[in-house]
């Protein structure tokens, strides 16, 4: 049993979006062959209600309080000195104390970082075995955000994708080996930064199959008269944000001339102004719900129409385990090791769109049928254990400790 310290810039649990599900599996994983001491930050006061669950996995927690208005003024810092905004975000003095202090009580035997914004906290520490789940080359998402904004604010991003590039390809280069989630993601990021091919490699997402798992029992969340048609994720996240109104402005209009009864479901915490403002008689914004499962379970659809992606989509693999019909963007069907247009339905355009919504609401044999293979396909490809099980190979095992 090893000492690992585990850095996460966010408290990793509940596991309510994206990162936090990766985050709180490697957790977990950790947990039940390590000693794991847990450095992370609290960005929601709700959060605060899970600490005992998480305290329970480590031999140490300890909790930063990140306040998201004050972190992005103090992130401007990083003008001045010709950083990442991303690290100014996430520097807390006491968390560095508490990971020095970790240091010299602990032999720490190696350390997980979770995304390229917790690894300034062990850069000085040469000689620490460091394994780093950057997960997606978030340098890369910053970039492409610029074009989709005005001066200066597409100045700001396309710096931040450049800064945060050289500081990624630095802390890779030093690495005992990182991950990504995808091989996509790994081919992008290698082929910016080469030099650090041979110490990266991809380690994908699973699902709780066991958990996302479709019962009869669970009553719908929907009005009987209506056609459901879903999105989940975090509802305060650009790309979510950017998916949920390009489909209701360019792809949910012709969907109600030919199924009238048609409402679109944004599932998912914190939404963003922007998308408060898209509720409509069509459009239901539901916020926080306090189990996503039945929203999948009884969708006709599930859509993920993102324009903005990096990496592979928890909110698919959950919509495939419930065994539902999901119709995705070519950026995010790219990523999924799936069967497209049996097990996964990719549409491009609203023309796309519109036919693959015809192939699952006018024949529900059909969208039965694509339901049942996505989940088959789930349960066989995407277990976390099989996947986190990578990480394995580059820690100690209880007969290499002293």
């Amino acid at each position: 049993m090893a000492n690992i310290l585990y850095l996460v810039h966010r408290l990793p649990y509940p596991p309510n979006k994206g990162d936090k599900v990766r985050s709180y599996h490697l957790l977990k994983h950790l947990a039940r062959r390590h000693r794991v001491f847990l450095g992370t930050f609290i960005d929601d006061p709700e959060d605060d209600a899970h600490l005992d669950t998480v305290r329970a996995l480590c031999a140490e927690l300890h909790v930063s309080r990140l306040h998201p208005r004050l972190a992005r003024l103090r992130s401007l810092t990083a003008l001045a000195f010709g950083e990442p905004l991303t690290l100014s975000y996430y520097r807390s003095a006491g968390l560095s104390k508490w990971v020095r202090q970790i240091s010299k009580t602990y032999n720490i035997d190696a350390a997980l970082i979770f995304s390229s914004a917790m690894t300034q906290y062990i850069d000085g520490f040469q000689r620490l075995p460091t394994l780093i789940d950057f997960v997606d080359v978030d340098s890369a998402k910053w970039t492409q955000y610029a074009p989709r904004h005005r001066w200066p604010l597409s100045w700001l991003y396309r710096r931040e994708g450049r800064l945060l590039l050289d500081y990624e390809r630095r802390m890779a280069a030093r690495s005992t080996r990182s991950f990504f989630v995808t091989e996509n993601e790994k081919e992008l990021f290698c082929g910016q930064a080469p030099e650090c091919r041979v110490r990266v490699e991809a380690m994908c997402n699973g699902v709780d199959a066991n958990y996302f798992s479709p019962e009869a029992s669970r009553p719908s969340p929907y009005r009987a008269d209506e056609i459901p048609v879903v999105f989940t994720g975090a509802m305060d996240y650009l790309p979510n944000i950017d998916a949920v109104a390009w489909f209701k402005a360019e792809v949910l209009p012709g969907i109600l001339q030919r199924w009238p009864s048609v409402r679109f479901y944004i599932v998912g915490r914190s939404p963003a102004a922007e998308v408060l403002a898209l509720a409509s008689e069509t459009v239901v914004v539901t916020g926080t719900v306090p189990d996503v499962r039945p929203y999948l379970q009884h969708a006709a659809t599930v859509v993920a129409p993102l324009r903005i992606a990096r990496g592979i989509q928890n909110k698919i693999l959950e919509a495939m385990a419930m065994a539902r019909p999901v119709i995705a963007s070519a950026e995010c069907a790219a990523a999924v090791d799936a069967e497209k247009g049996t097990e996964l339905l990719i549409a491009v355009d609203p023309a796309e769109y519109m036919a693959e919504m015809s192939r699952v609401l006018d024949a529900p044999g059909t969208a039965i049928a694509i339901g049942h293979a996505a989940r088959q396909r789930v349960v066989e490809r995407y277990s976390w254990e099989a996947h986190l099980a990578t990480i394995d190979r580059y820690l100690p095992s209880p007969g290499e400790l002293p």
